[in-house]
């Protein structure tokens, strides 16, 4: 009985010792993410999301100086805008993994959606449709290349896919056009579910 607990304790330092040399004698895999694939699209198209049947689509954006999530609530105002995606999810057969929504902008900032009741992304059940609105405050001087980056939470290290939606900002100058031209007010829509088709 006891040389069981030193052979055991032995044994698992010499598998974290095999995987640590592993990872060193190739070091250009080690930050890859060899078990996701990136399915890239624009605004419109309709996306393969998480390796299954389930599907996402980026329907509109708007930019907005303020966000009203209730008709009867005072409007969230911001120093810098705020961007709303539409988008419509439709679930398959399998359960898709939860999704968490950023942006990406050109510069490397990554934006987290707002704390909002109705903004975010999910999926309904099975054979069903979704649409609704994430909302993201972002800075109005770095829009450009803004992509979408719609990625599963995931607990096992399993092949999945993510999906990355070019929101069609090409340069600053049409950011900036985009942003004076923002809407003075955006309400939140409810989210809705309907049989998909």
């Amino acid at each position: 009985m006891k040389l069981y607990r030193p052979a055991t304790i032995l044994v698992g330092v010499l598998f974290i010792l095999l995987g640590g040399l592993t990872r060193l004698a190739t070091p250009e895999q080690v930050y890859d993410e060899q078990n996701m694939k990136a399915v890239r699209g624009t605004v419109g198209e309709v996306l393969q999301y998480g390796g299954g049947d389930s599907t996402v689509k980026v329907t509109r954006m708007k930019f907005a100086k303020a966000i009203v999530e209730n008709d009867e609530d005072k409007p969230i105002e911001t120093n810098g805008v705020f961007v709303a995606i539409e988008w419509d999810t439709v679930r398959g057969s399998e359960k898709p993994n939860n999704i968490k929504a950023t942006l990406t902008a050109d510069g490397g900032t990554v934006y987290a959606p707002i704390g909002l009741t109705n903004s975010g992304m999910d999926f309904p059940e099975a054979g069903f449709g979704k649409t609704g609105a994430v909302i993201f405050e972002v800075n109005p001087s770095d829009l450009k290349d803004l992509t979408l980056n719609v990625r599963p939470t995931m607990f096992f290290n399993t092949y999945n896919s993510y999906v990355l939606v070019d929101l069609g900002i090409p340069g600053d100058d049409i950011a900036q056009r985009m942003v004076d031209e923002a809407a003075a007010q955006y309400v939140l829509p409810r989210p809705v579910v309907r049989v998909a088709s």
